[in-house]
């Protein structure tokens, strides 16, 4: 019952005033499940970009996080190619930051900000990190180009074309494009967000 109400004032306070650059909503009669929009930032490889998110909110909400992750391909090293993010508010103590005095506007407000400014030294992708702490030139114009191909909302005029393109969506991969030929048959460095 507590989860309840309080999801319900969340929600209210969410559509309300929310916070600059996100919505979130919940999706049908489910108050479980949400979905929530970050607008990709000023002056970051996002800019421009609709990101969309998967919020699961857990039985025991408040006294644990809601599972978080990302819908729309996003290039970044704190999210993998599933969408999950590597973020102490999504982790209970002792190795995460969690707490109920958290709420799910301060946990999408601090995803945008970590959108903003990675945090390469606690990474999940552990390739992009180093191409962003070493090559942040090339990992700038790779978020870009994932932003254009995957978070930029095209005005399409006819239906057909918006199907087309729903499908032209569907199939393309989250995986990114290799550096070198030689990397093209290993496999991406990933490690276990701790």
């Amino acid at each position: 019952m507590q989860r309840a109400s309080r999801l319900k004032r969340e929600l209210q306070m969410l559509s309300s005033e929310p916070p600059p650059g996100i919505t979130c909503w919940q999706t049908e009669d489910r108050i479980n499940d949400l979905r929530a929009q970050i607008v990709g930032g000023t002056d970051t490889p996002y800019e421009g970009g609709l990101f969309s998110l998967e919020v699961l909110i857990p039985e025991r909400y408040p006294f644990e996080p809601p599972k978080i992750r990302f819908l729309t391909p996003i290039y970044h090293p704190n999210i993998d190619n599933s969408g999950r993010i590597c973020h102490d508010a999504l982790k209970l103590p002792p190795k995460g930051a969690w707490k109920p005095s958290l709420n799910i506007s301060t946990v999408l407000t601090s995803i945008q900000l970590l959108m903003a400014e990675p945090n390469p030294d606690d990474p999940l992708m552990a390739d992009i990190s180093s191409e962003f702490k070493y090559n942040k030139s090339l990992f700038m114009e790779k978020a870009k180009k994932w932003t254009q191909e995957h978070a930029v909302q095209k005005n399409i005029g006819a239906v057909k074309d918006n199907k087309e393109n729903a499908l032209d969506q569907k199939a393309s991969s989250r995986k990114r494009e290799p550096l070198n030929a030689q990397q093209d048959t290993e496999e991406p460095a990933k490690r276990t967000c701790m």
